[in-house]
């Protein structure tokens, strides 16, 4: 409920102290006073697009701050939790608009966007008038109001609308892969087998090439060792032998002379000995096939050169191998894997269009059923010949369902029916939205409701039945009326005059609380005009009594 509205130095208004009650609470004045000035004041300090040049001429700034009462469970709450910001039994909306423009906003005393005002302000106030076009005039939210009317939940059918988009995008998705992987299946299926034929293992690059070099090296060097070893094997060890056998045939008569010669052959023997054993030795290590070099040449060759091809090292040949079967295998159970994604995204749409279904034909009961309530909340508003009418039309699935609600209206039998802003005439329109709201009170607990002359264009019995639903509305929730109807005026619980004065040259509006005579008075007013009558107060006396 909004508890007070302070409001300085905007266009006309110096200083003003507003305090509200519940039930119903009217505003009344002379065209031109400021009524749609206090509208302008409370708009702006919850965040609504308005008007720009709200600051009082001469004035460096100019401040509206408004008091709500938040109880528990009230859905400000959740606004104030999500904008981390403290909730109390008492909300404080203060905004400022200084001179050049700038605009600065509070909610309890803690400095807030404008984003956080209207987020608010849609759980605080709700203004109807016949130029409304955030409530209910406005199509885009006429499905929301069936669905508050008709409390329906549509936690189930979101659910199933998400889980239809995520199976679609999963089948999408893999469908996209599939096709990427299409593209190169030859280059896949050809390279995966030729990784296969030559199985490359890590290492096997380096160690083929220690070998290939060392069976290079021993093929230079293995000619001359041969044919040392075919030098040492002609008869060397023949001829030291003769000698040997010689000289210790003369030793005897050398007289020791050949001692030292002798000596010296025969460690020559055991050298030329072991040379030999040596050379053949060595020979027969670097003894290798030359085919087999060919051979080992060849996977050497391959392996650097399938690395060349694929952009890797050769010791990286073997997962790259490995990456390439995976997408190949992906390729070949894509299919499969397909024709399952196929099968959840059938399953879920199926659940999303039942749940849809479902949803349509509670809307179409509870269209029927707001019609019900309509036809007979017009007939006291002299409206008994008009027909309001909710229709449903198919849109685009979506998280709500495939629905889309417009209130139409046909004000003569036989005569069109059309949108209900479009159809209905100043006056109709304002019943309209009237019997809308009454029929829709109660589904929104804890709004302040505005109505801006509603009632304008509508006088006599259709003005009192106007007031009477008014006040009736008033009964569950806080109403405030800005209104030029006497007959709507008597019905308010509480009444403020709206007026503008001239005071050294400046205009000024004031609004004054009015006791039961200055009330008399003013709907007297309202009766007569310029020049109040007993008549008039008669008459205005009449109407407060109920008379």
């Amino acid at each position: 409920m909004l508890r007070s509205l302070d409001i300085r130095d905007v266009l006309i208004i110096d200083r003003l102290e507003l305090n509200f009650q519940p039930g119903l609470n009217v505003l009344t004045g002379e065209t031109g006073a400021g009524k749609s000035i206090l509208l302008d004041a409370l708009g702006f300090v919850l965040g609504w697009r308005g008007r720009a040049d709200l600051v009082r001429s001469g004035a460096a700034q100019g401040e509206v701050t408004a008091v709500f009462d938040l109880p528990q469970g009230h859905a400000a709450r959740a606004v104030l939790e999500t904008a981390g910001i403290e909730a109390e039994d008492e909300l404080i909306l203060r905004r400022t608009n200084s001179a050049d423009g700038r605009k600065t906003a509070y909610v309890n005393d803690r400095r807030a966007s404008g984003e956080v005002l209207r987020d608010l302000s849609d759980t605080l106030v709700e203004l109807h008038g016949q130029h409304d076009d955030r409530g209910l005039l406005n199509p885009r939210g006429h499905r929301v109001l069936l669905d508050t009317y008709a409390g329906l939940d549509l936690a189930a059918l979101r659910g199933a609308w998400r889980a239809r988009s995520e199976a679609l995008r999963s089948l999408s998705e893999a469908e996209a892969r599939l096709a990427a992987i299409r593209v190169e299946e030859d280059f896949l299926r050809h390279a995966v087998a030729e990784l296969n034929k030559l199985n490359p293992q890590p290492g096997e690059e380096a160690k083929l090439d220690t070998e290939r070099r060392q069976m290079q090296a021993a093929a230079r060097i293995r000619d001359d060792i041969a044919r040392a070893n075919e030098v040492l094997g002609q008869g060397a060890d023949h001829a030291l032998q003769d000698a040997l056998r010689w000289l210790n045939g003369a030793a005897d008569k050398a007289e020791g002379r050949l001692d030292t010669a002798l000596a010296a052959l025969e460690r020559a023997m055991v050298e030329l000995s072991d040379a030999q054993s040596g050379v053949k030795s060595c020979l027969e290590a670097l003894d290798f096939d030359e085919a087999a070099l060919e051979r080992l040449e060849e996977r050497l060759f391959a392996i650097r050169a399938l690395a060349r091809k694929h952009a890797v090292l050769p010791d990286d040949l073997g997962a790259h191998a490995e990456t390439l079967r995976a997408r190949l295998d992906a390729l070949d159970g894509g299919e499969r894997g397909l024709i399952r994604l196929r099968q959840a995204a059938a399953t879920a749409e199926a659940d999303y269009a039942r749940r849809a279904a479902a949803m349509t034909e509670a809307r179409r009961a509870a269209a029927l059923r707001l019609d019900a309530a309509m036809a007979a909340e017009l007939a006291p508003l002299k409206m008994e010949r008009a027909v309001f009418r909710t229709e449903l039309s198919p849109v685009a699935p979506g998280p709500d369902g495939q629905d889309e609600v417009t209130f139409t209206v046909a004000t003569n039998p036989g005569a069109p029916a059309g949108p209900l802003n479009r159809i209905a005439s100043g006056g109709e329109l304002s019943r309209f939205l009237l019997a809308l709201k009454v029929c829709l009170t109660g589904q929104t607990p804890g709004l302040t409701l505005i109505f801006d002359e509603i009632d304008r264009g509508v006088g006599g019995a259709t003005a009192d039945a106007v007031g009477r639903r008014l006040a009736q509305l008033a009964k569950g929730a806080q109403v405030l009326v800005v209104t030029h109807s006497p007959q709507v005026a008597a019905l308010g619980a509480h009444h403020w005059r709206v007026e503008k004065r001239v005071t050294d040259g400046t205009t000024l509006s004031t609004v004054t609380p009015l006791a039961p005579e200055a009330r008399t008075e003013e709907i007297a007013r309202m009766l007569a005009g310029d020049t109040v009558t007993e008549a008039a107060r008669a008459a205005a006396r009449a109407l407060l009594s109920g008379g």
